[in-house]
């Protein structure tokens, strides 16, 4: 079903001429090319599969919310921009996380930075201030510690102390909390309830 699914779209988007081909990929820019390849395609037994995260959700939440506030590429990692060529330094997850140095031409670097450009519809979380991400954990202390505190005692209302204090009519000493209040008229629609009952 995703399989079928996925190269319907796929199919739909190359006749309305939204899909664009570079590098190895440009041959299938021919229509005869591209529906070869999506018939090898169906041919093929997909396997779909999403891996539980490693530490669990909270981690996987954590670590994709890092991307809501970074752009596709920092300016510290644009080593130059000459004749019309960029480099910079990039990790090769693959091999240890090494950072390494690539090159590419002006058009391909920009093309590839467009890439990480947002559907319409979507939005970019950015904090700035005290809540920016390289600072918030000293911020935040800080706003702490300057803020009066407040004792919880203080902020209750009297009817709110009357309650606390409120004590069982029976023992007198455990706390009695109110779950609900019956009137006169429930209470005798009660005993006739229990009465029929009864007989």
């Amino acid at each position: 079903m995703f399989r079928g699914k996925f190269l319907a779209f796929l199919r739909d988007a190359y006749g309305k001429g939204r899909l664009r081909f570079a590098g190895s990929l440009k041959p299938l820019a021919i229509r005869t090319a591209f529906d070869r390849f999506t018939l090898d395609l169906k041919d093929l037994k997909w396997v779909v599969y999403a891996k539980p995260p490693f530490a669990g959700p909270a981690h996987a939440v954590k670590y994709l919310a890092r991307y809501t506030h970074r752009v596709a590429i920092a300016n510290g990692r644009i080593l130059s921009l000459s004749e019309g060529r960029v480099t910079f330094r990039w990790r090769d997850s693959a091999h240890g996380n090494k950072q390494k140095v690539m090159t590419l031409e002006a058009v391909e670097f920009i093309r590839r930075f467009l890439l990480h450009i947002l559907p319409c519809g979507f939005v970019k979380i950015r904090h700035y201030g005290f809540l920016a991400n390289g600072v918030r954990a000293g911020t935040l202390a800080l706003c702490r510690s300057l803020l009066p505190v407040v004792s919880a005692a203080n902020s209750l209302t009297p009817e709110q102390h009357r309650a606390i204090r409120r004590t069982c009519p029976a023992c007198g000493s455990g706390r009695m909390v109110v779950i609900g209040i019956i009137t006169a008229t429930q209470l005798m629609a009660l005993s006739t309830v229990r009465e029929a009952d009864t007989s």
